[in-house]
């Protein structure tokens, strides 16, 4: 099984942006607790982070036959991008919409996401476990329904 992890817009900032809402831990630091956990899950993962709208769209096609499932953290673009949208429901492979932080209480803008509708689930507020736990839905899903996939 196989999983692609995606992280967008200024999520390259983590550890020195707003740590107060998104803790102390480096992308690349997640990136190494999550091929740890991945290995313990015995599924193959592959991590990819872009600031730009339109890598994340290159990035979701090449998922296309080379991917059972994906894990997004669209971060800002959630509330904007019809294209990363779009992009997700082009490929339909499972996918799983997570943040760290809980959007429902956060701006009124970030209530809305364009990327969920799209998703099989969404999990925010967990912070970091976010990852973990989407991987883990994801891989439980993708389990339940391989006869589909």
């Amino acid at each position: 099984m196989k999983i692609l992890i995606i992280n967008g817009v200024n999520m390259n900032m983590l550890g020195i942006r707003e740590p107060e809402k998104y803790g102390s831990t480096t992308l690349k630091e997640l990136e190494k607790d999550l091929y740890s956990y991945s290995f313990e899950l015995g599924v193959d993962i592959e991590t990819y982070q872009s600031n730009y709208e339109g890598d994340i769209v290159e990035k979701i096609h090449s998922a296309y036959d080379n991917f059972d499932g994906i894990v997004i953290n669209p971060a800002a673009f959630t509330h904007t991008s019809v294209a990363i949208r779009d992009a997700i429901a082009a490929v339909n492979i499972p996918t799983v919409e997570i943040h760290m932080t809980n959007i429902q209480q956060r701006e009124d803008f970030r209530h809305n996401s364009f990327i969920a509708p799209v998703c099989i689930a969404q999990i925010s507020g967990f912070g970091k476990d976010c990852y973990k736990l989407g991987l883990q839905g994801l891989i439980n899903y993708l389990k339940q329904n391989s006869d589909q996939i």
